[in-house]
């Protein structure tokens, strides 16, 4: 086994997703001594941009829908996961804060993902707040603030570099930024920017293409996010053509019925959050996916706002077959409203 393969092997084992007993990727095991996250918080910024090493983990999450000159459409995700593998602080290699990047490119006719694994307090990967600079290797989301940024990734098969801009306030998720994952309690701090328009280029098989769209982020963190009987999530974030944003997930548990979140946003970034069982999400049709039997196609429903979709994959085949694998990838929307947006789905094993 040579070096790179042990370090990969190391840095998994110690992360949260390493540990398949207690709901979706060890997720729903106690939060132990770190930080658990508490109602009435709020967010302070640009403080909250940076990581929070007291929790146990924590994400910068971005999807972008795009399209080619063509008009072909063409996804793109950029995350960078922190796990504290214990608490406490130190310095170099005694850092107990491990680091894990994710990159992907979807058109309709392919789908390819990386990852990236570093060790913190070394200087391979890391988060500031302000300027804003979050990295791992030359994998980098960066700019005088969070607001307006530059996204670049690039592997042997494909790279991308964007510009992200807005002027629209950051949204919280659940009520005031404490968003609810069970009827348990179990509980993260997060909230979104949903409003950035999204410049850049993506290269190919060595040919470069200018693209244009949207572009969406997450920050989310927390210690104990899931309940011990969760088995994983299936995520919604949808561009209404209509100008509205609308975040939705669902818990599946293997006690009973799904657990339920949702966030209507209006144009000006007001949120409205609904708790559990106002947003459904139905599996309409599944697809042969690494083996998997994964759900495509949805009807998405959120009864006070008029809206009842289908949300339709563009390329059934966006399997992240990385160290933790799961399905994320572009979709379209139709029915009610007409729009484009992300999936996530975990836990289809």
């Amino acid at each position: 086994m040579n070096a790179r393969i042990t370090r990969r092997t190391l840095l998994l084992s110690a992360l949260p997703g390493a540990a398949m007993a207690q709901g979706f990727a060890g997720l729903g095991a106690g939060s132990g001594d770190f930080a658990v996250p508490q109602p009435g918080t709020g967010f302070a910024f640009p403080r909250d941009h940076g990581p929070h090493p007291d929790f146990r983990i924590e994400w910068w999450y971005v999807t972008a829908n795009l399209a080619m000159p063509d008009g072909t459409p063409c996804g793109l995700q950029w995350t960078l996961f922190r796990s504290a593998l214990a608490t406490g602080g130190g310095a170099g290699w005694a850092t107990p804060q491990a680091w894990l990047g994710h990159a992907a490119v979807t058109t309709p006719e392919r789908h390819m993902a990386a990852e990236r694994l570093a060790r913190g307090g070394i200087g391979q990967a890391g988060v500031t707040a302000a300027p804003f600079d979050a990295w791992i290797d030359d994998w980098r989301m960066s700019g005088p603030s969070l607001s307006a940024v530059r996204l670049q990734a690039a592997t042997p098969d494909f790279a991308y570099d964007l510009r992200l801009a807005t002027d629209r306030p950051f949204v919280p998720q659940g009520e005031d930024g404490y968003s609810v994952k069970s009827a348990e309690g179990q509980a993260s701090n997060y909230y979104s920017q949903p409003f950035y328009a999204a410049d850049g280029t993506v290269t190919l098989d060595g040919e470069t293409s200018r693209v244009t769209g949207r572009a969406w982020l997450d920050r989310e963190w927390s210690s104990s996010p899931l309940a011990r009987t969760q088995t994983g999530w299936d995520w919604f974030s949808l561009h209404l053509d209509t100008g509205e944003k609308v975040m939705g997930f669902r818990l599946r548990d293997t006690g009973g019925a799904p657990y339920t979140s949702a966030t209507w946003i209006t144009p000006d970034g007001t949120p409205t959050p609904y708790g559990d069982g106002a947003f459904s999400a139905e599996p309409l049709e599944t697809a042969q996916v690494a083996g998997r039997d994964i759900p495509v196609r949805w009807r998405v429903r959120l009864s006070d706002r008029g809206l009842d979709a289908e949300v339709a994959a563009i390329n059934d085949a966006a399997w992240m077959d990385l160290g933790f694998p799961y399905w994320e990838g572009p979709v379209g929307i139709g029915g009610s409203h007409d729009g484009i947006g992300y999936l996530e789905m975990t836990g289809y094993d």
